[in-house]
């Protein structure tokens, strides 16, 4: 059998970089059963809810949704269980003392399998006001109508 290789996207948390200024990423790998591996590979979770929470020197993953396996019998995991991260000791005790901090929290990213294996990014993000919302879909917009413009000078440049 060969060895997967490369990075394969399972689920991405698009709401997460609306809602918080992301400060600092980490790559964690997760403690899985075999039906949640299997459930994973075929493409199946959100972590719209998902957060992680820091026990005595110990990350856990909760309310991140992986549906039960299909095939699976009285063996099958819990859709929403907590999930055990694995981080080196240093980052534990950079997030941990960071998440201290008034208004920051981390949230996963993405999930993905990273050569073979289930990998979660996550991040240390602070909560975004309402009118950073706004903000930063101006700038978005902003940016578009101007790259816009510039397709259409270039377009008009050519003919």
């Amino acid at each position: 059998m060969a060895k997967e290789k490369g990075r394969k996207l399972i689920a991405q948390n698009k709401k997460a970089r609306h809602d918080y200024h992301i400060l600092d990423t980490y790559e964690a790998g997760l403690v899985l059963t075999g039906t949640e591996v299997k459930s994973l590979r075929q493409g199946r979770a959100s972590l719209v809810d998902g957060f992680v929470q820091l026990d005595a020197h110990e990350a856990w993953l909760h309310n991140v949704h992986v549906p039960e396996y299909s095939q699976g019998t009285w063996t099958n995991h819990s859709a929403r269980r907590k999930r055990k991260l694995l981080l080196h000791r240093t980052e534990i005790d950079k997030l941990e003392s960071k998440s201290q901090e008034t208004g920051h929290t981390i949230v996963p990213l993405a999930l993905y399998f990273k050569d073979g294996r289930a990998k979660v990014e996550i991040a240390l993000a602070r909560g975004k006001k309402e009118y950073d919302k706004r903000q930063t879909l101006r700038e978005k917009q902003d940016r578009r109508e101007a790259d816009r413009a510039v397709a259409a000078a270039r377009r008009r440049q050519r003919a």
